[in-house]
């Protein structure tokens, strides 16, 4: 009797003993795996949204930044330097003969002067300057002018789209919107030419520039 009651007993702490390596053995398989799940799940995390975030944009393409700040531009070659208007600091500079140039990305400036014989209307720019850009200007669309008042007063307007020149990088090619403000003094013609895409919003430096223009 006394050797039975010593054999279960041995039974019994042998079964405790199985039943106590298999609980800690199953917490420290499980307490290390979500320790390291954890871990490898938040620096997969990080690492991911750090290569695959989008570049931030400060504005769209084409907009011209609500800080850009303008200086006078006054000529001192060409058929006429009689005049100034104002135009974006910074930007690039090229002249050609009596055209000026000031381009900054997709944005462009555009100053030609040229002597004429009378004031320019909007049928002389239909009958003469559309035909001529028509031919000038890839996909020229859209034309429409108009007479509107300035600071300098009263000047023809003519509106209208086309393509910009290929991108010797990209290769791309952005359609254009452009104004294009005759101003006409004393046998003096001055044509201020602003463009970019069509969709930037560059109402408000436009109207700044055409607005400084003036007569001197």
């Amino acid at each position: 009797m006394a050797a039975r009651t010593r054999t279960y007993a041995v039974v019994g702490l042998a079964l405790v003993a199985a039943v106590t390596a298999g609980c800690a053995g199953t917490g420290s398989g499980s307490g290390s795996g979500s320790t390291a799940s954890p871990a490898g799940s938040s620096s997969g995390g990080a690492g991911g949204g750090q290569n695959n975030a989008a570049p931030t944009e400060s504005n769209p393409p084409g907009d011209i930044p609500d800080n850009q700040a303008f200086v006078a531009y006054r000529p001192t070659g060409g058929s006429f330097t009689g005049f100034t208007v104002k135009v974006p600091e910074g930007w690039a500079r090229t002249d050609q003969g009596s055209t000026t140039v000031f381009t900054d990305k997709l944005n462009t400036v555009k100053i030609t002067a040229v002597s004429a014989a009378g004031a320019p209307t909007t049928r002389s720019v239909n009958d003469t300057v559309i035909p001529q850009l028509r031919s000038q200007v890839p996909k020229f669309a859209a034309p429409k002018e108009s007479e509107v008042t300035r600071h300098s007063g009263r000047v023809v307007l003519l509106t209208y789209q086309g393509d910009s020149t290929k991108d010797p990088v990209t290769g791309k090619v952005v359609r254009d919107a452009f104004e294009r403000y005759a101003f006409y003094r004393a046998g003096h013609e001055v044509d201020l030419t602003l463009s970019g895409p069509v969709n930037a919003d560059n109402v408000d430096p436009w109207r700044f520039v055409s607005d400084s223009f003036a007569w001197r």
